[in-house]
């Protein structure tokens, strides 16, 4: 009987154990979700503002509008980049609490590199049990600094401001650390569309050739995908109906790799007074037009195996093949688009001519003794 009595004892004994340390768990946990609220927005369709400042001066102004979201008021802000900050702030979650003493080291360190992240929303300031719901209003609801990576390039730091305790956050479901997505670099947020324009709603596409001005042309819809081609001289083009259609359908979602604002002012100067390559200008129904005028890009030696004296020996031969400078009416903007997203657009006019015959690259024999077999 004695001995039935102490396993009894014993067994409830291990039974509290566990029952207290499934309840510190579960505060825990709860505190944790708690906290949370502070980094985590679980209604990102409510977000009308987002505020971004570093300590290099940096500051971006994301605003969701009727067209859409813009860049410091001003500029088109790239729906891509919003997307993955609207699913950061849904998905980001507290990995673990940073202790008092390391908390004190990491917010020191912070104090001269972070990033301030200011999140408004559209809140009611009546909430009757998430039920009702009146007198909606603009609030900034969360601020927060992020700052470094933690070792394991796996959690980032944040801070709430005002507060002294440090977490490590990382994005429910992904291996690596989300710092560099709250930049305040206003450029790393601007859309690098140029043209994003229906079939249905282009008039004309013209393009100009310097160094071969016989080769431009321009295109003009006569009826609903009907269209007449003229050299810029006025000869007609025997145009391929499918080469014209291809390259009209070919303006829907149109953009440049990147922004060169980075480039000295009289080099930049220099480049566009030069002689342009080819100039590109779309029309619309409505009478909107917008072109890209395109410039020389010198090669680099160091990608494509050039020598320094090549380049200076021949350097009107030698241009980039991948890339070229381009000027932007809209915004006058510099920036550098590829070969892979223009080169469609800028083919001359004998390509589109009934009589023109693509060039069938020559393999030697000599070539294919260097292939590899395998």
């Amino acid at each position: 009987m004695k001995k039935r009595n102490i396993i009894s004892i014993v067994i409830v004994a291990i039974l509290v154990i566990i029952a207290g340390v499934l309840i510190a768990n579960n505060r825990y946990l709860s505190s944790l979700h708690g906290e949370a609220a502070d980094f985590t927005v679980y209604d990102t369709a409510s977000i009308t503002r987002l505020f971004f400042a570093d300590k290099s001066g940096n500051k971006t102004l994301l605003e969701r509008t009727d067209n859409g979201w813009t860049v410091n008021e001003e500029y088109r802000a790239s729906q891509r980049m919003v997307n993955d900050m609207l699913y950061t702030l849904n998905r980001m979650r507290i990995k673990m609490p940073v202790s008092v003493k390391k908390s004190d080291n990491i917010i020191t360190r912070m104090s001269g590199t972070n990033t301030k992240v200011e999140v408004y929303q559209m809140l009611p300031r009546i909430n009757l049990f998430n039920k009702v719901k009146l007198f909606y209003h603009e609030k900034r609801s969360k601020v927060f600094y992020i700052g470094d990576v933690t070792q394991d390039n796996n959690g980032t730091y944040v801070l709430k401001e005002g507060g002294d305790k440090v977490y490590v956050v990382h994005l429910h479901g992904f291996r690596g650390f989300i710092s560099a997505r709250f930049s305040a670099n206003p450029m790393d947020w601007r859309d690098h569309l140029i043209f994003a324009e229906p079939m249905n709603n282009i008039a004309a596409v013209k393009l100009e050739i310097t160094d071969d001005p016989d080769n431009g042309f321009i295109i003009q819809e006569k009826d609903r995908y009907q269209y007449s081609m003229t050299r810029l001289n006025g000869q007609p083009v025997d145009y391929s109906e499918n080469k014209v259609l291809t390259l009209m359908s070919s303006f829907g979602d149109v953009r440049f790799e990147a922004f060169l604002n980075d480039v000295d002012p009289a080099r930049r100067d220099s480049i566009i007074n030069s002689p342009f390559q080819q100039r590109l200008t779309l029309t619309t129904k409505d009478g909107r037009s917008r072109s890209v005028t395109t410039f020389r890009l010198r090669a680099n030696s160091d990608i494509y195996d050039y020598s320094a004296d090549d380049i200076d020996n021949f350097e009107d031969m030698l241009n980039d093949p991948d890339h070229q400078y381009a000027l932007l009416s809209e915004g006058n903007e510099f920036v550098l688009i590829q070969d892979f997203a223009f080169g469609k657009l800028l083919k001359p006019a004998d390509y589109y001519s009934k009589d023109y015959k693509d060039e069938i690259p020559q393999v030697y024999y000599k070539e294919l003794e260097t292939v590899e077999s395998r």
